[in-house]
């Protein structure tokens, strides 16, 4: 049977309809397919940029930063030496409050009714000193009463006339009777006193006996009487050279048992370990310095960098500066001991700090106003061991040979080398 030309018509626009239809669909699938090259480069990530920061200038300060402990300086044990007492050693009152201080002059307790006075000295008290005593001893004693205000005389290890009077005024200004001698040089003084005025009296009835020759009827011989007088006269001069000896053994001395020399003063007195009515046997307290003083720990290379007398500072914690000196460093291998002091403390912060710890600063180093400064981090070595930045110039990155100084902070100070350039505000590589 023959297709009508109409039927015809139809088949043909139903081909072209799929033809047209499959074209399309090839099409499409021919735009999602693609070289492996092509793919790779479709899903790379883009290119990584450099992170730069900007060339400053800044003040650089390197410092000592750590955590220490506030404590009162050089705790010491203070005995009394209570040997050359004749009574038993009960303590009779001055006992002293813990937290106050000993003062150097004062008294810091009373012993048998009498006191013990803390002088500032490294030789303990020993022995009793008086008059004609000679020592090292005697020198420390002469060299305290000076500088305490008072005259020893000539500063020469020798317990003289000089240095009796100066323990007296010690004893006067600490509101004591100065101690007295031993009975028997008070009584060798009255005895040498006695044979003075009987030396004397001599001499009266030898001048008066040698007058009355004289006066007698002619050319007398007065020879005797004149040797009575000369006699009489030496005697007198014996008598009294005798005396001077007897009242300068009889000079004011100083018992063991009334002094106490502390290697420092003045000092907190931390523990009391005696009672008004108690015996003293041994330590009667415990002392640390008067002034209060941070140590921290540190390592032997951050040791290297510190020095006495270094400016350091504290943080009260609540904002408060406390300005500081470094008073000692002690220690050895790889520890050693920070010791800070403030300049000074009111009342309410010494008490505040009593066994704290506190944030110490110690400037170490610091650039001469504000320098060419970037982060560590843009910092490279270069072949020739130098030290150099990338500087992003105009989208390119150039080297730049750089002389490095004072690192602190995470920033170190810069000046470029050789025939580079570098200026505040260039973009130099941290990162990419």
């Amino acid at each position: 049977m023959t297709a009508s030309p109409k039927s015809r018509r139809r088949v043909l626009v139903g081909v072209s309809a799929v033809a047209t239809l499959s074209l399309g669909v090839g099409v499409a699938a021919g735009s999602r397919l693609m070289s492996p090259e092509d793919a790779a480069a479709k899903t790379a990530p883009p290119k990584a940029s450099q992170i730069t920061v900007p060339v400053e200038k800044k003040a650089l300060s390197s410092k000592v930063v750590g955590r220490g402990d506030t404590s009162f300086d050089g705790a010491v044990n203070i005995r009394v030496e209570t040997s050359g007492l004749k009574t038993p050693a009960v303590v009779t009152g001055k006992v002293p409050k813990v937290g106050s201080t000993i003062e150097a002059g004062r008294a810091l307790l009373e012993i048998a009714g009498r006191p013990v006075i803390g002088l500032p000295g490294v030789l303990p008290m020993y022995r009793s000193l008086a008059p004609g005593s000679k020592g090292p001893d005697v020198l420390q004693l002469e060299q305290t009463l000076e500088k305490l205000g008072y005259d020893p005389g000539t500063v020469d290890s020798k317990y003289d006339s000089s240095t009796a009077r100066a323990v007296e005024e010690l004893y006067e200004a600490a509101g004591y009777d100065a101690p007295e001698p031993d009975e028997q040089l008070k009584q060798a003084v009255e005895g040498a006193d006695k044979s003075v005025d009987a030396a004397k009296n001599a001499l009266r009835q030898a001048k008066a006996a040698l007058k009355q020759a004289k006066a007698g009827p002619g050319k007398a011989d007065t020879s005797v009487q004149q040797g009575a007088v000369d006699d009489a006269e030496e005697n007198l001069a014996d008598a009294q050279e005798a005396k001077n000896e007897a009242e300068f053994k009889a000079g004011t001395p100083l018992p063991v048992s009334e002094i106490v020399y502390v290697k420092t003063l003045p000092r907190r007195v931390d523990e009391v370990k005696v009672e008004r009515g108690g015996t003293v046997n041994g330590v009667v307290m415990s002392a640390s310095g008067a002034s209060l003083v941070v140590s921290i720990k540190v390592d032997s290379a951050t040791k290297e960098r510190l020095k006495v007398g270094m400016p350091a500072s504290f943080d009260l914690g609540d904002g408060t500066i406390v300005q500081a000196t470094i008073r000692r460093i002690t220690g050895s291998g790889d520890e050693y001991t920070v010791v800070i002091a403030p300049k000074s403390l009111t009342p309410a912060q010494l008490e505040r700090l009593r066994e704290a710890n506190v944030r110490v600063t110690i400037p170490v180093k610091s650039t001469n106003g504000k320098v060419l400064a970037v982060p560590v981090a843009a910092l490279s070595a270069g072949s020739d061991g130098g030290s150099r930045v990338e500087v992003l110039r105009n989208g390119k990155v150039e080297l730049v040979a750089v002389k490095v100084g004072l690192t602190a902070d995470g920033y170190a100070q810069v000046t470029a080398a050789g025939d580079g350039k570098l200026t505040e505000g260039d973009q130099v590589v941290v990162g990419k």
